[in-house]
């Protein structure tokens, strides 16, 4: 069957390992398919912006998921190292408040033009996927973030599509939790099919322990989409 194209540039794979070389061999084995990795707190943690750079070698973009959440004064300034590192998006938590929010969006664009580089995509955490939510709070959550100069939200399936709805204004739906049928969820609550996600009108699906633990990593990616 030939690869879907449309799914496949969706496809974010979460590279939530706390080992730099097997990272790396990820990387390496499937960076001719995947246009963006996820790095989280592991494994920036470990390697920190060595391996923002590995990716970008690779001809791929990088999605910084730190979910920064303190002061405004704090987050804005990381939100400006986070655009130095050129990655294409970053996580903030919405429940970090309005000021926060707001010294983000506004330190990604000065930095951005102070560099002439490309502004990072700044999306805010609803609820994690790990936890149980209720609608109309992450209803409320996307609002506020969007309202802020948000460029999108992340949020499970249940969510897209009452966001879709109730939202009009264009904003990107990252969502995570992404399995394959009749698989077992880990430690996700709220999880989903990558067909379930596209209907639902996610426009990017994060995939982690279904592709990176497999013993065939490339065929897993290949099953997804």
């Amino acid at each position: 069957m030939p690869e879907n194209k449309s799914v496949s540039n969706k496809i974010i794979v979460a590279l939530d390992v706390n080992n730099e070389n097997k990272a790396k061999k990820l990387i390496n084995l499937l960076s001719a398919r995947v246009k963006i990795f996820k790095i989280g707190s592991i494994l920036f943690t470990k390697s920190g912006p060595a391996i923002v750079r590995y990716i970008q070698k690779k001809k791929c973009n990088v999605f910084l998921d730190l979910k920064f959440f303190d002061i405004s004064n704090t987050v804005a300034n990381a939100v400006r190292q986070a655009a130095r590192l050129k990655v294409k998006m970053l996580t903030l938590h919405i429940s970090g408040g309005e000021d926060m929010l707001r010294a983000a969006v506004i330190a990604a664009k000065d930095e951005s033009k102070k560099l002439r580089i490309k502004r990072p995509l700044l999306i805010g955490v609803t609820v994690l996927t790990s936890k149980e939510a209720k609608p109309q709070e992450v209803l409320k959550l996307a609002k506020s973030g969007l309202g802020c100069g948000l460029d999108g939200v992340v949020c499970s399936v249940k969510e897209a599509a009452l966001l879709r709805r109730k939202i009009r204004n264009k904003f990107i739906i990252i969502t995570p939790g992404i399995r394959k049928d009749k698989i077992a969820r880990d430690d996700q609550k709220r999880t989903a099919t990558a067909k379930e996600a596209l209907k639902a009108g996610s426009d990017f699906l994060v995939v982690g322990r279904p592709i990176v633990e497999a013993k065939d990593p490339l065929k897993a990616f290949k099953e997804m989409i």
